[in-house]
């Protein structure tokens, strides 16, 4: 029995030594794109587009091409802008200007998916297919937010298609394959991995960008990014590159995002989005503390649209939202989509963090129409240099000096009657206060969630704050514009918190 025993278990371990190294490692990857390729090439389209744009007689004609965004480009532009406009006398004549992108077909029928930057503001769009045929595209619908744009081509045979695939699936690490006009050269193939996830690249309240080290280059937006299936998980559209050429850091629009703003621009021409009507902000470190969060998570509630879902939901300023319709919210920047791919009218749970305890609210979700923005927008305004009006107080911890509203501030600083809270008539340079962009003629309403109607209700609340080694957490207003900073006590880092 015992040999029986020694024999089974050492063919148990020769065994487990033959499989441990094949699972240790990782995929291979594959052995060419050729066939792949080769199958995807004939749906991948260029795009030319031609504008007129108006030029002086006195301009040079300067052929000049400065990689987007770099010191020379903007340095030509405001030397020529400066020394040729408001000349009087100078004829102006009219020429054609065309750019190139990349595209691609998902349905037999002729409707193409590309950027909207790359068809923006042309008089004349034409399709080139890998056959070289030429044909004439309309706008059928346009995105700004998402940067998406659908096209539509006549054509008198069905036309080679690829379907979009869902890019939630993709893993950092995963092979990808791009197809583009790269500098005008037409159908292109390069390939890469996925680099990262989720990437904000601040262009836009919906950033979820796809991270890749395929090449990527001026030309190649609009044009898809395949998996290893064939399916699209991503359009391309932008890059990061100090030299205009790739550096292996491109940014493709994932399709789980793209989809629904595809199928709402080929079937009415524009999109429908979820608006709740709050302005929000990030959770900084010192705001999570100062409203005793475990952690900087989810989005805060700076202010609350009039007759908005938000406003018949019975939501807060200062509310921190940390789920959404069953989903957790992370991060701020997550909200504004959630919300976005909402059906109008549905009817959702959002749980909230209400002074330290839960909260869960209903809210029927509205239309956002082009006017609303659920991000927080920043306006800053030149600070008035005046002298400090009777009344007013001076917070040394602050670095400010703050009065009550009165009849000629409301005139001075063109506050509305039915704002209440104390203003601010002096910041400090450098102080905390200044460096969180605090200026003159600023309202505050709230600090540490309580109502402030004079200077020494604010003292109080300082004093308790500095004394409790906590950041006093301040609701200010600027014409209407509502943001919550934080300020903390006795420290001369920067602050962390970045206006949005």
């Amino acid at each position: 029995m015992k040999r029986f025993l020694r024999s089974t278990l050492l063919a148990f371990f020769l065994f487990a030594a033959l499989i441990a190294p094949e699972a240790a490692q990782a995929r291979p990857g594959p052995e060419g794109f050729a066939d792949l390729a080769e199958k995807l090439l004939p749906a991948v389209v260029n795009i030319s587009t031609t504008q007129t744009v108006t030029t002086r007689d006195d301009m040079p004609d300067l052929d000049l091409e400065f990689p987007p965004g770099s010191p020379f480009e903007d340095f030509f532009k405001d030397f020529l802008e400066k020394n040729h406009d408001g000349q009087n006398g100078k004829k102006t004549h009219k020429r054609k200007s065309t750019s190139l992108g990349s595209g691609f077909i998902i349905d037999p029928s002729g409707y193409i998916v590309t950027n909207n930057h790359v068809i923006q503001d042309a008089d004349e769009i034409t399709v080139i297919l890998q056959d070289d045929t030429n044909l004439t595209a309309s706008v059928v619908g346009r995105d700004k937010k998402t940067d998406i744009a659908v096209l539509k081509i006549e054509s008198k045979k069905p036309l080679p298609s690829v379907q979009l695939g869902n890019s939630d699936k993709i893993r950092v690490g995963d092979w990808i394959l791009a197809i583009g006009n790269p500098f005008g050269l037409g159908g292109t193939v390069t390939t890469g991995i996925i680099s990262a996830r989720a990437r904000d690249i601040n262009s836009g309240p919906y950033d979820d960008y796809l991270q890749t080290d395929a090449p990527i280059n001026r030309g190649n937006s609009g044009g898809p990014m395949f998996n290893m299936e064939g399916e699209v998980i991503g359009i391309n559209t932008a890059i990061f590159s100090p030299s205009g050429g790739s550096v292996g850091i491109g940014f493709a629009i994932p399709s789980t995002l793209a989809k629904s703003v595809i199928d709402q621009l080929k079937t009415t021409g524009h999109t429908r989005r979820g608006w709740l009507g709050v302005r929000i902000q990030a959770v900084t470190p010192e705001i999570a503390e100062s409203l005793g969060l475990s952690k900087p998570h989810g989005a805060l509630v700076s202010s609350i649209t009039k007759g908005s879902p938000a406003s018949d939901s019975k939501f807060e300023v200062g509310d921190v939202i940390v789920a959404y319709d069953g989903k957790e919210v992370t991060e701020m920047q997550r909200l504004p989509r959630m919300v976005a791919e909402t059906p109008v009218d549905k009817t959702v749970d959002l749980v909230v963090i209400r002074k330290g305890e839960k909260k869960t609210l209903q809210v029927k979700v509205g239309k956002l129409d082009a006017k609303d923005d659920d991000d927080m927008e920043d306006h800053n305004a030149p600070p008035d240099q005046t002298g400090l009006p009777v009344g007013s107080e001076e917070l040394k911890e602050l670095q400010l000096s703050v009065a009550p509203l009165s009849d000629v501030l409301r005139k001075k600083y063109e506050i509305e009657k039915d704002v209440s809270g104390i203003v601010v008539v002096d910041v400090n340079a450098d102080g905390p206060a200044d460096e969180h962009g605090i200026q003159d003629g600023d309202i505050i309403s709230e600090a540490s969630q309580k109502d402030i109607k004079t200077p020494k209700d604010l003292i109080e609340v300082v004093k308790k704050a500095k004394a409790d080694n906590k950041p006093v957490l301040l609701l200010v207003d600027r014409k209407g514009d509502l943001r919550f900073v934080a300020l903390t006590f006795g420290k001369d880092e920067k602050p962390s918190e970045k206006k949005k």
